[in-house]
């Protein structure tokens, strides 16, 4: 990847170019010490038009454009800008160039100001040390912030309710609400010179004399830092979704990846570029340069792999794909600019500014094409019966053959902020982390989407960080992979059977994860350790088998804070911090065994097992002849791996003649006492029921069973008065000393009773053995 750099032959400006702002993602606006503003249109081959004349004793500084409303569009833009100029004042300046507003705002200059992402404020910093919150409007709110020095750049938060500042070599971030006491950390050996927050990853950049660039969260803690350069950093930009950045010096324009590596240098001859502004769709940057000069960068040679296919935006309009296989190579030109490109499922889906097109990798000459609402399309996410589009309108789901499939939705749902990370979508699921409370995750069935279950999210206890969706099997077994804030991973089942969603700890300290294409192993980057669950579904099946089902290597190989691209087949593709790309297998086995469940041929999985000879794949074997209730598989796979009681239990589990109760025996034996419960009395095995609770010891709830059904409430009572007399105690419990009163226990009558219910379970006809 890297920026195919365009710069005009002779400078629009006749003095140094200060500030730029995009209206359109081809029409920009520039300011310059020569008092002008002017308008480039790129459609009309670098049309330019001044459209403001500024008096002669001011001069602009920073430029923001008012933040465009959601659905706003294809192209249509902000109306009004605001111009933070040399003499104290802010210029409120409408599209058509005229002046709507002058605002006294600081002593000396006025050096950066923002609108906060709903548009509803605005800031301003100055020369003077001051930073000052406003109205929509210009009217003052507060003054947030006096310093000794002068502030050079502000930004706000994701959420528009803190503000980040520089101050001298400092940091700061200060919330809009009185006396909370602000953040503040040392960030440079210099003075700090420009700073950008991303509202999609939540990351700050920031920018210095000391001649570096660096990467904070936003608690400040420091995740890169750049090596000195020549010269000062005098500009820093995301792009809006915050998977890249530009970093702007003297003669100096670099790109970067969000975790701080660069992409590429260019070294145009433009003087300091003092200002960055991305298009809304992050394709181009334009920069204010010192000579006079508006330079504009395109991303060019983004570069995707999937299987066999390599796919590379060689050009603005133009994608190169190459199969490695056979070497065949084809061009695919489009009319427009192209914004964003996906390539999974055999499908390659590539946005542009007006048109979605979907090729399958068996044809590149006949695309689906369809028209998009908005023309910029932020992000792409697929699933191998349809994809995903958001653009800051909403959400979609298409088919391959270019049908709307639907739009799901949620009050307060903001889409600019949505990345691979809180939206995942699989066949017949998507899920989406909610931004204002960020412990809940939205359901969707992907072929209506309308809300899951009875319309509630899934709540968390602890902020989501992370979202994946296992992509195989049927819907009922959907499984959604969870990171929390601790990075602790958990399981879910997305579809509630009983009263309980399953939700089970899987792993700590998880930095990535990515769920097989084919098969659902899930695979992990976890303190220093490269992680495969070869059966995840084994965490809710039987806890004692998960530990044995999982291969686990050291990553100290890969590096520091390594991430996984992609899990394909028996190949994962992991980034290291430093950008390159390195690969590492697993075992073939597992991918073979899940082929073999998912055919149900369960003889050729215990043949596999036993040409193999691994105690993991067994207790793969295990798990899933577990949770399929196939009985003789299961026995043969614990004994396998030494669990003679478990073996000793499925031959009890055979000798029972109903299939329903053989059903909730395989139940408790994965340990899930519910479910075993809802089986034995959806088959009317009321007193198999009572049972079961008995032998578990919930007493309450084998009495409440016979209470409600009117039977075997003295054999309830007789059991409860033979267990605390074998401990030598007296009854406490109000509901067992009531229920008690006037019934009398006799063992002989209680015994016939109960021999009679197992004498009319065998006459029954319920599937007979297995």
């Amino acid at each position: 990847m890297r920026f195919k750099t365009t710069l005009q032959k002779e400078p629009k400006h006749t003095e140094l170019v200060s500030c730029v702002g995009w209206i359109t993602p081809d029409e920009l606006f520039s300011g310059s010490d020569d008092h002008a503003i002017i308008r480039w249109n790129l459609l009309g081959a670098s049309d330019t038009k001044q459209v403001c004349k500024l008096s002669e004793d001011v001069f602009p500084v920073d430029m923001h454009w008012f933040p465009k409303s959601p659905g706003g569009g294809k192209n249509k833009g902000s109306e009004v800008f605001i111009l933070a100029c040399t003499d104290g004042k802010y210029l409120l300046i409408s599209r058509s160039g005229r002046i709507e507003k002058h605002v006294e705002a600081h002593r000396g200059a006025v050096l950066s100001t923002r609108w906060s992402y709903d548009g509803t404020a605005l800031a301003t910093a100055g020369e003077d040390g001051q930073v000052k919150v406003w109205s929509r409007s210009g009217m003052l709110r507060s003054t947030l912030s006096q310093n000794s020095s002068p502030v050079y750049a502000i930004t706000w938060n994701p959420d528009s309710d803190h503000l980040l500042y520089t101050n001298g070599k400092q940091l700061v971030i200060k919330s809009l609400q009185a006396n909370a006491k602000p953040l503040t950390w040392k960030g440079h050996e210099g003075v700090i010179l420009k700073v950008d927050w991303n509202p999609v990853n939540n990351l700050i950049l920031s920018g210095a004399e000391d001649c570096k660039y660096k990467v904070w969260d936003s608690y400040g803690r420091l995740m890169y830092s750049s090596s000195a350069h020549d010269y000062p950093i005098t500009s820093v930009s995301w792009t809006p979704d915050g998977e890249l950045f530009a970093v702007g010096s003297y003669n100096t324009l670099r790109l970067c990846d969000k975790s701080g590596w660069s992409h590429a240098l260019e070294k145009p001859n433009c003087g300091s570029i003092f200002n960055f502004a991305w298009s809304s769709d992050g394709t181009q940057v334009a920069g204010a340069c010192g000579n006079g000069q508006v330079i504009f960068a395109h991303i060019i040679e983004r570069r995707l792999e999937w299987k066999n296919f390599e796919v590379t935006v060689n050009e603005s309009k133009q994608i190169q794909v190459r199969n490695v296989l056979n070497d065949a190579r084809e061009k695919l030109d489009f009319r427009d600019r192209i914004i964003k490109v996906s390539l999974a499922f055999d499908h390659l889906v590539v946005a542009t500014s007006s048109q979605c097109y979907v090729y399958s990798t068996r044809n590149w000459n006949t695309p689906m094409i369809f028209d998009l609402k908005e023309g910029s399309v932020t992000l792409i996410t697929q699933a191998e019966k349809h994809f995903l589009l958001v653009d800051s309108a909403g959400v979609y789901v298409y088919s391959y053959e270019g049908r709307l499939v639907c739009t799901p939705k949620f009050q307060g749902m903001r889409t600019e902020i949505l990345n691979t990370l809180t939206v995942t979508i699989s066949n017949d699921t998507i899920a989406i982390r909610d931004k204002t409370d960020e412990k809940v995750i939205h359901l969707f069935d992907a072929t209506t989407g309308k809300s899951m279950g009875d319309g509630k999210p899934l709540s968390h206890k602890l902020e989501v960080m992370e979202v994946e969706l296992d992509q195989c099997g049927p819907a009922n077994e959907r499984r959604l992979a969870i990171v929390d804030r601790n990075r602790d991973l958990y399981l879910v089942s997305v579809r509630v059977f009983g009263t309980q969603r399953k939700i089970v700890k899987l792993g700590t300290m998880i930095h990535s994860v990515a769920w097989n294409d084919q098969t659902n192993m899930l695979a992990a980057m976890a303190d220093g350790k490269f992680i495969v669950w070869y059966y995840p579904n084994a965490a809710l099946v039987d806890k004692d088998l998960i530990t044995k089902t999982v291969f686990e290597k050291d990553a100290s190989e890969f590096g520091k804070n390594p991430y996984l691209s992609n899990f394909l087949g028996n190949h994962v593709a992991i980034r290291r911090a430093e950008g390159s790309i390195v690969s590492t297998g697993v075992s073939p086995y597992p991918a073979i065994l899940h082929g073999y469940i998912t055919g149900g041929r369960w003889e050729d999985a215990v043949r596999l097992c036993r040409f193999v000879k691994d105690e993991c794949l067994w207790s793969c074997l295990a798990a899933m002849a577990a949770y399929n209730k196939e009985l003789s598989t299961a026995e043969i796979a614990y004994a396998a791996i030494n669990q003679a009681d478990k073996v000793q239990y499925i031959l009890h589990i055979k000798d029972i003649p109903s299939k329903e109760a053989r059903n909730a025996e395989m139940a408790l034996l994965c340990g899930n006492t519910q479910d075993a419960e809802g089986i034995l009395l959806q088959g009317g095995l009321i007193f198999r029921g009572i049972m079961m609770n008995i032998q578990l010891y919930n007493w309450d709830r084998a009495l409440e069973l016979a209470v409600k059904h009117k039977t075997h409430v003295d054999t309830v009572l007789a059991y409860r008065k033979r267990y605390l007399g074998q401990f030598d105690r007296k009854e406490k419990n109000k509901r067992f000393l009531q229920y008690s009163e006037g019934v009398e226990i006799d063992w002989e009558k209680i015994e016939t009773k109960i021999e009679m219910e197992y004498q009319k379970e065998r006459e029954k006809p319920s599937g007979g053995k297995r």
